[in-house]
């Protein structure tokens, strides 16, 4: 389950699916990456076919990321089975 969010647009998003906060054409793999973490018990289950997970170092370090498009990128971190800190960011 999803407890918390960094970014304000993204959580909008998730609970009302307004897209005012991101980038629109993200919107369709976003709800479908946001579905599947909100379900998920561990970076494992974001593991989906072109996603792409990875796990982050440095300032990041014990959170993950998938890849959205071009240099977006979902990030997260778990604690126990439950995702926080959940950001939407373009980082490189």
């Amino acid at each position: 389950m999803i407890r918390s969010f960094r970014h304000r647009g993204l959580e909008a998003f998730f609970r009302t699916g307004n897209k005012a906060g991101i980038q629109p054409h993200h919107a369709g793999k976003l709800r479908l990456m946001l579905a599947t973490l909100d379900n998920a018990t561990g970076p494992a289950d974001m593991d989906a076919a072109g996603w792409r997970l990875h796990p982050l170092t440095g300032d990041l370090a014990g959170h993950w990321a998938v890849w959205v498009n071009a240099n977006w990128r979902l990030t997260f971190r778990f604690e126990g089975t439950d995702a926080e800190v959940v950001d939407y960011q373009d980082y490189h």
